[in-house]
C-alpha cells in the first residue's frame, strides 16, 4: 500500500513539474525534462536493464513519444559504456528544421483593390499559398482592413465642419488655453428606429437545452417603430446626479381604434399605427407639443433663464432654424429655446448616433416585446 501511494504521488509530482517546464506532446522536450526522463528510467532499471513496457509507461507519463524516451535511454547507456559523463540534452542548436522561404509582397501594391478583397484572390495573384499569407498576417507583414463609405464633402462642407469645431471652443479659454464648451445648455435630438428583435442573437445554453426557435415573416422587414429621442448632458453635484439628461423618447405613431373585429382583437381596440411619412409638419407638431413641454418640465431650475440650444441634423424633415411657429412656442414661460443645425453631410457629428442609440438599443433587446404596442413602453422606460 505504501509503495502504491508513493507511485501515485510520483506521477502527480511529475505532471506538475512538466506543467511548470512547459512540456507538450507537440513541442520538443526541454533539457530539464530529458534529464528527468533519464533519471526516471535509471531508477526503474535493474542492472542497466529495463523491464517490459517501462519505456511506454514513462513516455505516457511525460506525454512524449516512445521513440523519444528510447533514444534518451540509449544515449545514456552509450555514455556509460564509454566511461564519460552522461549527457542527454538536445542536440538541436539554434533554429532547426526547414528554413523559411522569403515572400516578396511588394507586387501587392500594383494589384487593384477589388482583387484584394479575399485571401484566395490575393493568393492567386501573388502565386503564394493561403497558409503563407496567414503566417505573414501573424507576423505583421500583411494586414486586414475594413473599409466603409465616407460622406462626400465639398469644400464648403469642409469649411462648415471646421467652423463648427471652432464654435465649440469656450471663448473665455482662447487663445492661451483653449478648451471645449461644457455643452450643459445643449439638447440633442434625432430619430431612431427600434426593432422588435435582431437578425441574429447570441445565447448561453446548457448542453442538454434545445436551441431557441425564433421566426418572422421576413427577416428584412422586422416590425419596428421610429422614436424621436431627446437627450442632454447629465449634471452631477458632489458625486450625486441632479439631472440625468433624459428628456424623453417620443414614438412617431398615431393611436387609432380598430374598425373591424379580428382573431387577435375586438373592434374598437386602440392600436398603434406608425406614421407613414415623417414630414416637416409632423416634426413641428411633435417639437411643439411633446419636446418643448418635456424640456420645460425637466430642465434644471437654476438655468431656466439661460439660452437652451436644440441641436439637430440637416434631415429634410427637420425644422428650419427660424421656423415661425416653433420660435413662438419656444419663448413661452420665460424660456429661451433656440434651434441650431449641425454641418451638412456630417453624420459623425451626431452625438446620439455615436454611441447613445446603440446603448439603449442593447438594453431594449434584453426586454421581451412581442408587438409594437409593447415596444413603446419598453423604449420609453429605457430612456426615462
Amino acid at each position: 500500500m505504501f509503495f502504491e501511494l508513493v507511485a501515485v504521488l510520483n506521477v502527480m509530482f511529475t505532471h506538475f513539474y512538466l506543467k511548470l517546464l512547459g512540456a507538450s506532446r507537440k513541442k520538443d522536450a526541454t533539457d530539464e525534462v530529458r534529464k528527468l526522463i533519464y533519471q526516471t528510467l535509471l531508477a526503474r532499471s535493474n542492472n542497466g536493464r529495463l523491464g517490459k513496457g517501462v519505456t511506454r509507461e514513462v513516455a505516457s507519463q511525460f506525454g512524449l513519444h516512445i521513440r523519444t524516451v528510447q533514444k534518451i535511454w540509449k544515449r545514456g547507456k552509450e555514455s556509460l559504456a564509454q566511461g564519460i559523463v552522461v549527457n542527454v540534452t538536445s542536440r538541436k542548436r539554434g533554429r532547426a528544421g526547414r528554413k523559411e522561404t522569403p515572400i516578396d509582397l511588394e507586387p501587392l501594391r500594383n494589384i487593384p483593390l477589388n482583387e484584394r478583397m479575399t485571401l484566395e484572390t490575393v493568393s492567386r495573384r501573388l502565386h503564394v499559398s493561403k497558409a503563407k499569407l496567414i503566417r505573414c498576417m501573424r507576423k505583421g507583414l500583411l494586414r486586414r482592413h475594413s473599409n466603409s463609405i465616407k460622406p462626400y464633402l465639398t469644400e464648403a462642407n469642409k469649411k462648415t465642419r471646421l467652423q463648427w469645431c471652432v464654435d465649440m471652443l469656450d471663448p473665455d479659454s482662447t487663445p492661451n488655453d483653449p478648451c471645449f464648451k461644457d455643452l450643459f445648455d445643449h439638447v440633442f435630438i434625432d430619430e431612431k428606429c427600434f426593432f422588435l428583435t435582431q437578425h441574429s442573437a447570441k445565447y448561453y445554453l446548457l448542453p442538454e437545452e434545445d436551441d431557441p426557435h425564433r421566426s418572422s415573416k421576413s427577416k428584412n422587414y422586422i416590425p419596428r417603430l421610429m422614436f424621436l429621442v431627446v437627450s442632454a448632458r447629465p449634471r452631477f453635484h458632489n458625486g450625486v446626479c441632479i439631472f440625468d439628461g433624459k428628456i424623453g423618447s417620443f414614438p412617431l405613431v398615431t393611436y387609432e381604434q380598430a374598425k373591424r373585429r379580428s382573431v387577435n382583437r375586438e373592434a374598437g381596440t386602440w392600436e398603434v399605427k406608425p406614421i407613414a411619412h415623417i414630414t416637416r409638419d409632423v416634426i413641428r407638431e411633435f417639437m411643439i407639443e411633446r419636446v418643448l413641454p418635456a424640456i420645460r418640465e425637466k430642465w434644471p431650475m437654476e438655468d431656466i433663464h439661460k439660452p437652451i440650444y436644440i441641436v439637430q441634423d440637416n434631415a429634410p424633415s427637420h425644422l428650419e432654424v427660424n421656423d415661425h411657429l416653433f420660435c413662438e412656442a419656444a419663448r413661452q414661460d420665460g424660456f429661451d429655446i433656440r434651434l441650431i443645425c449641425q454641418p451638412p453631410n456630417s453624420p459623425d457629428f451626431n452625438i446620439l448616433d455615436l454611441g447613445f442609440f446603440r446603448a439603449i438599443q442593447a438594453i431594449q433587446y434584453r426586454k421581451s416585446a412581442r408587438t409594437v404596442q409593447e415596444l413603446v413602453p419598453i423604449v420609453q422606460e429605457v430612456n426615462y
